[in-house]
């Protein structure tokens, strides 16, 4: 299991990084806070103080075809909150 999906960069999630020192991934929906902290630790090297998660319902979703009405849902993800210690930050953007 790939507990880490990819980190959400959005203005919301720029101004908690700012403000209070955290940051935003979608993870696996089946991975707990404890593999979630360490996965952080392990691929970023740095020390994660906190751990909140989110589960989003998918919306349903429905348009109109030549066919008729179409129906479906947006698919449900999990969303991790991660804080770190003061001084410490990940770079998403350096090229390894």
């Amino acid at each position: 299991m790939e507990i880490l999906k990819k980190p959400l960069l959005t203005e919301k999630v720029s101004q908690l990084t700012e403000k209070l020192n955290r940051y935003v991934f979608k993870v696996d929906h089946r991975a707990n806070k404890i593999q979630i902290k360490a996965a952080i630790e392990n691929m970023y090297g740095v020390n994660v103080t906190a751990v909140n998660t989110m589960k989003y319902v998918g919306k349903l979703k429905t348009r109109n075809t030549k066919a008729g009405s179409v129906t479906g849902r947006a698919a449900t993800y999990k969303k991790a909150v991660i804080t770190l210690k003061d001084g410490e930050t990940i770079d998403f953007y350096s090229t390894i």
